[in-house]
């Protein structure tokens, strides 16, 4: 074995953990002691893990939560466990599955119907290196759900978050945006050989680029839009990778991965900082790693490419054909 395997390893290991350690250090609980009574908040995937912490938090606040779920009975669940540690009783499951373009358009008409305003839509749930599959409407599932499932429903409360106007957008991105890279002319992974991390990361630089083309439509509409890295997160989320807590548990890295990676509660007090904070009152298409701004990977600036995603992404979910016909 080479003499310097190890200590090449060793260093890997060492500069990771450092990473997590500041990670973790930087990022906790929200400064703000803001309330948002009588203010109503969508959360996306809000039955588990940041998104669920993320309800109870607001709640404590005193907001109405409407929590977006696709497994409904869970979602019940995660709702009357927060109503009763927060003795507000005004949180509330509904069924939104973000893999079929039917359930999304169906929830957005509920919202639009019997919310009589809407102030905070966080933009929440997502899935990570998952094997190759496709949503209901033949779109790779992390490009479909990450991506154009948000992309729809916040298109289709655009104008039920105007009329709430001051209002915010929070869309949860990830630092894994800076290796990713939008293939315009393979998206759903149809023409070359799929991989599930390069999947995931296009679809990260879809919310960031995202971000960024929805700020700029929303320009003097009272809508801000931004984008979010929560920082690493034990949640269910990164099952399917190597850095689920639980692959540790037997593991002699487990002590130090728990004491480094974020817990859920932790997690979620960058979205609850962006979605409250008084300092964040008129900031739009800005990225932040936990809850310092950052300038994006450089592919996430390119206002033509964000242009054309956003494009391409009114097309896939029939978004064009309902404004050529608004039009005519």
């Amino acid at each position: 074995m080479s003499k310097y395997i190890l200590p090449v390893s060793v260093f890997g290991t060492v500069f990771g953990f450092a990473v997590l350690l500041k990670n973790h250090l930087t990022g906790g609980r929200c400064p703000s002691k803001a309330t948002i009574n009588g203010k109503t908040v969508v959360i996306t995937g809000a039955n588990t893990g940041i998104g669920k912490e993320t309800a109870r938090e607001l709640a404590k606040r005193g907001g109405r939560i409407i929590m977006g779920c696709r497994d409904m009975e869970k979602c019940e669940a995660a709702a009357k466990e927060i109503r009763g540690t927060t003795l507000n009783r005004h949180v509330f499951a509904c069924q939104l599955d973000l893999a079929s373009l039917k359930s999304i358009r169906e929830f957005a008409e509920k919202i639009k119907k019997e919310e009589q305003h809407l102030d905070v839509l966080i933009n929440n749930a997502g899935v990570m290196r998952c094997p190759a599959g496709k949503t209901k409407d033949g779109f790779d599932i992390q490009f479909g759900v990450n991506h154009l499932g948000h992309f729809l429903l916040t298109n289709l409360l655009l104008d039920k978050l105007k009329e709430s106007a001051p209002s915010r957008v929070i869309n949860l991105a990830s630092l894994a945006h800076i290796v990713g890279k939008m293939d315009f002319e393979d998206l759903n992974w149809e023409k070359k050989k799929f991989d599930t991390k390069q999947a995931y990361c296009q679809s990260k630089l879809a919310n960031v680029l995202f971000t960024r083309e929805l700020a700029k439509r929303l320009q003097g509409s009272g809508v801000t839009v931004n984008a979010v890295h929560p920082g690493v997160v034990a949640t269910e989320l990164g099952r399917h990778t190597g850095l689920h807590q639980s692959q540790f548990s037997s593991s002699v890295l487990s002590p130090f991965f728990s004491l480094l990676v974020k817990s859920p509660e932790l997690g979620a007090q960058p979205v609850v900082y962006l979605a409250v904070s008084e300092d964040m009152e008129g900031v739009t298409g800005k990225y932040f790693d936990v809850r310092t701004e950052k300038e994006p990977a450089r592919q996430a600036l390119d206002e033509a490419v964000a242009h054309r995603l956003w494009e391409v992404s009114q097309r896939l979910v029939g978004l064009d054909q309902e404004e050529k016909a608004h039009h005519l």
